[in-house]
């Protein structure tokens, strides 16, 4: 790694893209952090916890969008997302799986260091990321989708990780179902209400004592769930 500033991860498997962008970057004085494939992203992200991804979408190994939605598993940090794509569709694809920003390649360097100004700017702004949450024998472990009970380790579906991920960011804040099924299914699932509380028992019948007194997901009669904080 190299510069004093915000550390960016770059992932592009074109050596060209990625000497032209580390110029570029670290004359501006940001640190760098380097991966070609996909697969090293979300090891990246959780143990150098960087400012912010700049991520090409054609990886050799992983689809871009795949490890964008890895990542969003887990982390809110930043995701620029540069690719050749430039169809509005691919745009609106990678805004919903979990990307904040959309770059078209060929891109001028000036528009993005703008960009990155702003993204890591909206960053300081928000509230910290937790690495894990502790609360009355739960742990749960965001970067290595663990869940234990009591020091014992519960098996849970990615889906239902990502549903109590999503409660425990928000730990003491009731969420709505709209909310929930945005967050964990996407933006096109907002009427489906029934997914909600199908995972919402099963994660109870996971987590619980008793599933029918929860001391940890809680209803919001006519509202939602909240994880009790």
């Amino acid at each position: 790694m190299t510069g004093t500033g915000p550390l960016i991860l770059l992932v592009d498997d074109e050596v060209q893209m990625r000497r032209f962008l580390r110029a570029a970057l670290t004359s501006q004085g940001y640190q760098l952090l380097e991966a070609e494939k996909g697969a090293e992203v979300v090891g990246l992200v959780a143990s150098h916890n960087p400012d912010l991804v700049l991520l090409d979408l054609g990886l050799p190994d992983l689809d871009g969008l795949e490890v964008t939605r890895k990542v969003r598993e887990f982390s809110r940090v930043p995701i620029i997302v540069i690719s050749a794509r430039g169809r509005e569709d691919d745009k609106v694809i990678a805004l919903d799986a979990g990307a904040n920003d959309y770059v078209t390649k060929p891109f001028g360097i000036n528009e993005l260091l703008a960009r990155l100004r702003v993204a890591l700017r909206d960053r300081q702004t928000g509230e910290a990321e937790p690495a894990n949450i502790e609360l009355r024998g739960l742990s749960i472990d965001f970067a290595r989708h663990e869940v234990k009970r009591d020091g014992e380790l519960i098996k849970l579906t990615p889906l239902e990780f990502k549903l109590l991920a999503c409660l425990a960011r928000h730990a003491g804040k009731v969420l709505t179902h709209r909310q929930l099924l945005k967050e964990v299914w996407g933006p096109t699932h907002g009427e489906q209400t029934h997914y909600v509380r199908v995972y919402m028992a099963n994660l109870r019948k996971k987590l619980e004592p008793d599933p029918s007194a929860p001391k940890y997901l809680l209803t919001e009669a006519g509202v939602g769930y909240r994880l009790k904080d």
